[in-house]
């Protein structure tokens, strides 16, 4: 349900599906129907619903490795289904080509992000996005498009977010004065929607997320999907050891982490001694 009069903002589009998951998707139901066997047991065998197992032959679902392997192996295809999915995985690409954040970051049951200095895209204001993405406003309403997801008429279907923010991100200066104010004042009206947690990092100290930022998408299957972004580029990656080294990461961060109520109360008093 909106929250204090706001509006819900209309839902976002999702994005077209990639050619390298339509190809493979293709290729697993050919095999599939070659065999004679029906989406229902690929279900029962991965452990996902015939929903998503028709998504994923429909090109509008990533498949992880475990699924990939335990289908190859049942279909008897000899490697065939494995080899296709390594390929797609090649062209240059360190991760899977068919990762599209947006796509992901909008499917996802639940979101946990830790940024280092900043406050996350999905918590930004216009103004704040601005001053970071220095005023290109085609950047700014994409990113500001994207915090749809966390907001609509039935809640039990709404991702949630558990936002990490660092001490420091709250006093280091983004714009004018008044953009902090603003935005400080937005997370605390984030603070309290249903689906969504906000909690103070204490910025004191040497911690391992002071190498930098990133958010874990969990999936409905209960699969991870990670978002770095880097001086280069943005990577994604469900690599069972990145996501430890991520896992292991956040550990340490929530040893630091006020509770909700005392973030606020923290928050409050930034913008209060700080910002006003």
């Amino acid at each position: 349900m909106p929250r204090r009069g706001k509006s819900v903002p209309p839902r976002r589009q999702r994005p077209r599906e990639s050619p390298a998951l339509v190809a493979f998707g293709r290729q697993l139901r050919r095999m599939r129907e070659a065999k004679g066997i029906k989406q229902e047991t690929i279900a029962h065998l991965t452990n996902l619903s015939g929903a998503q197992v028709s998504r994923i032959e429909a090109g509008k679902r990533r498949a992880s490795r475990t699924f990939v392997e335990l289908v190859d192996d049942y279909l008897e295809a000899g490697g065939a289904l494995i080899s296709l999915w390594e390929d797609l995985n090649k062209d240059g690409h360190p991760v899977p080509i068919w990762f599209d954040w947006p796509g992901i970051e909008a499917d996802a049951a639940m979101l946990v992000s830790w940024e280092p200095m900043l406050i996350n895209g999905l918590a930004q204001t216009p103004a704040y996005a601005s001053a970071l993405l220095r005023g290109n406003k085609e950047a700014v309403d994409a990113r500001i498009a994207r915090q749809s997801i966390l907001t609509g008429r039935d809640e039990a279907s709404l991702p949630l977010l558990m936002l990490l923010i660092d001490e420091q991100a709250l006093y280091r200066q983004v714009g004018a004065p008044e953009t902090m104010r603003e935005q400080l004042e937005h997370l605390l009206d984030m603070s309290m929607l249903p689906n969504v947690t906000v909690q103070v990092v204490l910025g004191n100290g040497e911690h391992d997320g002071n190498s930098g930022g990133f958010m874990i998408a969990t999936m409905d299957d209960r699969s991870e999907i990670s978002y770095v972004e880097t001086a280069i580029r943005a990577i994604t990656t469900d690599n069972p050891a990145d996501l430890a080294i991520m896992a292991r990461t956040l550990f340490e961060l929530r040893a630091r982490t006020l509770t909700e109520e005392m973030s606020r109360e923290v928050i409050r008093k930034v913008v209060q001694e700080k910002w006003t």
